[in-house]
């Protein structure tokens, strides 16, 4: 419950984060959305919303926010992240295929198709899943996992992440002071996750569907 409260709140939470810690603010900024990318085991965190809200807060000059500095700060954070994930994604194949319990965790049988994934659809899948929620933590670890080019990865990587924390850096500065946003910020917040997985829900939509007309062909 508090995770879900600090989440839809974040706005809230970065007020008190900025007013207690000022500049410091910046890494703390950076922190959370380099572990979100960058630890596969923390994709709950807040990323998209987290950007919206500093951005906003930087349009608004009594929190002394550079709205540069934050879509740098965040767009670094991102891209590092995602290449600390790509690391342990890679180390995954090599050092932890060892251990018993790593090899219960990671199926031999889906990790040899995530390569074959990786290998054709690889790169637009590094781009898009970063606007994901989720899926934009366990992208990179894959594309290490499935032993993807690094300078493939690498390019790929710093696009996403100069997009995506582009995107919503410009929308949480010139739309998040609007008033009716500042009021119904939860509902934003909410707004923008559902936005985000529609189209992994359609995609599974039309699998499902595509796989009960096989079904029903088959009878």
């Amino acid at each position: 419950m508090q995770l879900i409260d600090f989440v839809l709140h974040i706005d809230d939470h970065l007020v008190t984060i900025v007013n207690n810690f000022g500049a410091g603010s910046y890494w703390i900024i950076f922190a959370i959305i380099f572990i979100e990318t960058g630890l596969v085991i923390c994709p709950f965190l807040p990323g998209d919303s987290l950007v919206f809200a500093a951005a906003a807060m930087a349009a608004n000059p009594k929190y002394g926010l550079n709205i540069w500095l934050i879509y740098l700060i965040t767009a670094a954070a991102a891209i590092i992240g995602d290449s600390v994930n790509y690391e342990i994604g890679k180390w995954s194949v090599h050092s932890g295929a060892k251990h018993e319990w790593f090899n219960k965790l990671i199926n031999e049988k889906n990790r040899i198709a995530a390569e074959k994934y990786f290998e054709r659809h690889g790169s637009i899948t590094i781009v898009l899943g970063r606007f994901i929620p989720f899926i934009r933590t366990f992208v990179p670890f894959v594309s290490g996992g499935s032993k993807m080019h690094y300078r493939t990865f690498i390019i790929y990587n710093c696009l996403g992440g100069l997009l995506w924390t582009g995107l919503f850096s410009g929308l949480g500065y010139f739309f998040g002071n609007f008033p009716i946003v500042k009021d119904h910020f939860s509902l934003v917040v909410i707004a923008i996750i559902l936005v985000s997985v529609l189209p992994v829900a359609i995609i599974g939509l039309k699998k499902r569907m595509t796989l009960k007309r096989e079904q029903q062909f088959d009878k």
